[in-house]
């Protein structure tokens, strides 16, 4: 169905092809809060449809179950779950629903898509992704408490490096995301604050992006990457 992912969260799944994507502008104000959602989608038409599948959920059956089966959302595949979203990701009517539902329990909606069910199963503060200049983490790095508390994450390649690095980053190629990602929660602290670093800032813009689907809480992605680090902070890094 064309347009359908307009009320599905965009950008919660990151791209990890490296040296894809672009550079982003990012917000730094802090908004409210983010809700986790799953949902089933049936056409305007089906109503009565509708209706059956809501009083089989009040009568104990899960609405991920009957979204695999019923549900014409493409997030059937993932039992109707949409991820954490925040206010602007969805189409209004979804929105207001979702965002007065109380927790677990299962309201219905009609959007230009046809008719939803969904459930808001966990809220929570939402989280920060901003932009850092090099001037402005040199500074900081500067002071020894800063490094004793903030998570410093370079996703670039060994070869890359052994070229230049800046002292405390633990380096997590990218490349070898299968084997890190899995166990990014029990490594770092999501609770801590995390500067993401490469070599132009759009690998790890795509990685500081993941680690907020993964409930890192505030998250900082290194503006122009080590390069511009070098050219504008401290001209004693190599470029390459």
């Amino acid at each position: 169905m064309a347009g359908i992912h307009q009320f599905c969260p965009r950008g919660l799944t990151a791209s990890f092809s490296a040296g894809s994507g672009g550079s982003e502008s990012l917000s730094g104000s802090i908004a409210g809060r983010e809700i986790l959602v799953q949902h089933l989608l049936v056409r305007e038409d089906d109503l009565k449809l509708l209706l059956e599948l809501q009083k089989r959920i009040t009568q104990g059956e899960d609405i991920s179950d009957l979204a695999v089966e019923y549900s014409i959302c493409p997030s059937k595949e993932e039992g109707g779950m949409l991820g954490w979203v925040r206010k602007g990701q969805m189409v209004p009517e979804f929105e207001e629903a979702a965002f007065s539902a109380s927790l677990n329990n299962v309201v219905k909606c009609k959007t230009k898509f046809g008719w939803h069910l969904l459930q808001v199963l966990s809220e929570r503060e939402e989280s920060i992704l901003e932009e850092i200049a090099p001037a402005e983490l040199h500074e900081k790095m500067q002071d020894p408490s800063f490094l004793d508390e903030a998570q410093l994450i370079d996703v670039r390649e060994p070869e890359e490096v052994a070229k230049a690095s800046l002292p405390s980053f633990q380096v997590l190629p990218l490349r070898q995301f299968g084997n890190w990602g899995p166990e990014i929660a029990t490594r770092f602290d999501p609770q801590k604050d995390t500067y993401v670093m490469c070599h132009h800032g759009v690998r790890s813009l795509q990685v500081a992006k993941w680690l907020q689907t993964q409930g890192f809480r505030r998250v900082f992605n290194v503006s122009g990457g080590i390069h511009q680090y070098a050219l504008k902070a401290d001209q004693s890094v190599p470029t390459y």
